[in-house]
């Protein structure tokens, strides 16, 4: 069997009954196995920052009055049509549970960002942690050499952990397509082991001096970071070691390269992927414009669920499609489409989640939700539930007051 259809499991299991044929990638996962998380749970948010048209990507009218140019197509699903400009995405349908009645309080981008990443609204005294961190913190190893939460891809609005701390802040890749900044050893290996034992006796002295705080934080940073770039696991962070054809099965683009780490990083214990796509703010041209990114992220998108079930993943991974709110059905006269947090929808598939399905309609118009109406801390709970976290844990804010990771929220039912 080849093996790149073997999932962390198998490989450790055929490992232990002798096969060798394996690559050095995958031996160095299979040597690091004890420092995976212990549920094995995972996810994968692709964030589409700026705020996707729900009519040209998953919910299109065509035609009516609203639909402008924008096109359906048939599905995996009988009766199913989402956008023709996501023919890959059509195919893959049977995995995805598509939820159409979504709606929230903001049409601003950065408090809409801040509530859909977290369930709360801004506070000038508490910084609440977005979703990555709290699944950081609650099924992350922080033993693991990567980090528990990796954020690939540039994007505005993004929130971290807040309240949680640093340990929970995600570590960000800019361009998937270039190894991370900084994290190559500058010199010889034992010149380098030689410098941190220096840097240790300096602390020593520190520590003496009662800057005990200071002086544990600096060694927990410093050694967090040299445990991770020395660790041969680092080659997850590296697309070259990938074969050509499993790279070019995902397309081109910075998203598509952004997916194939995410699965490489999932593969090698991360416990958290976020995956941006940005420039969803279509206020003029809109046809235009998501046609082309549309383009950009129905190909990575259908070909990583595709992949990840292909190697026993999607079972224990939840991938998330999700932008901060939706736009208006009406068009403008600029040809674009505004803000409109009051009916969008965004897509669930992977560990536990009932796909092949629709929940919640939209009237003719666009205009309003007629069945499966939700609210973001139901989405946020029901996202939990699947990567096996209690929503209701209480975290304590540097204020003193109790913060629940979800506020009011209520499982999605049929999910």
């Amino acid at each position: 069997m080849s093996t790149s259809k073997l999932n962390r499991r198998e490989l450790i299991q055929r490992t232990l009954l002798g096969t060798t044929a394996i690559s050095a990638w995958q031996a160095n996962i299979i040597g690091q196995a004890t420092t995976m998380q212990s549920n094995a749970t995972s996810c994968i948010l692709l964030w589409m920052g700026g705020a996707p048209s729900q009519l040209d990507t998953w919910d299109p009218k065509p035609g009516t009055g609203n639909a402008g140019a924008a096109q359906a197509t048939p599905t995996a699903l009988t009766g199913v049509q989402i956008s023709d400009r996501l023919p890959e995405t059509a195919k893959a349908m049977k995995d995805v549970c598509l939820l159409r009645g979504m709606h929230g309080p903001e049409g601003s981008h950065p408090r809409a960002s801040y509530w859909a990443q977290t369930g709360y609204l801004p506070s000038a005294s508490i910084k609440h942690p977005t979703i990555g961190s709290h699944v950081s913190h609650h099924i992350g190893n922080p033993n693991a050499d990567l980090p528990s939460f990796v954020r690939v891809g540039a994007g505005r609005n993004l929130t971290g952990a807040g309240l949680l701390g640093v340990d929970h802040d995600p570590f960000k890749i800019g361009n998937p397509n270039q190894k991370p900044a900084n994290t190559q050893i500058p010199t010889t290996k034992p010149r380098f082991t030689r410098r941190l034992s220096l840097l240790e006796q300096l602390e020593q002295d520190s520590s003496r001096t009662g800057a005990d705080h200071w002086t544990n934080a600096n060694r927990k940073v410093y050694g967090k970071a040299t445990r991770m770039i020395t660790s041969p696991l680092m080659e997850a962070f590296d697309l070259e070691q990938e074969n050509v054809a499993s790279r070019e099965s995902y397309g081109e683009g910075n998203f598509a390269a952004g997916c194939l780490m995410a699965r490489r990083l999932i593969e090698s214990g991360v416990t958290f992927v976020e995956v941006t796509s940005g420039n969803w703010d279509t206020h003029f041209d809109n046809y235009e414009r998501t046609t082309d990114l549309c383009k950009q992220v129905d190909r990575p998108y259908a070909r990583l669920l595709e992949d990840l079930k292909d190697r026993g993943m999607l079972d224990t991974t939840l991938v998330i499609w999700m932008g901060e709110f939706g736009r208006t059905p009406r068009i403008n006269a600029r040809g674009g489409r505004d803000h409109f947090p009051r009916a969008y929808s965004i897509a669930l598939a992977g560990c536990g989640v009932s796909g092949g399905q629709v929940i919640g309609r939209t009237s003719e118009s666009g205009e309003e939700i007629l069945e499966g109406k939700n609210s973001v801390p139901n989405l946020l709970t029901t996202i939990y539930d699947k990567l096996g976290i209690d929503a209701f844990h209480e975290n304590m804010s540097s204020v003193g007051r109790p913060i629940r990771v979800v506020e009011n929220g209520a499982l999605i039912e049929d999910v």
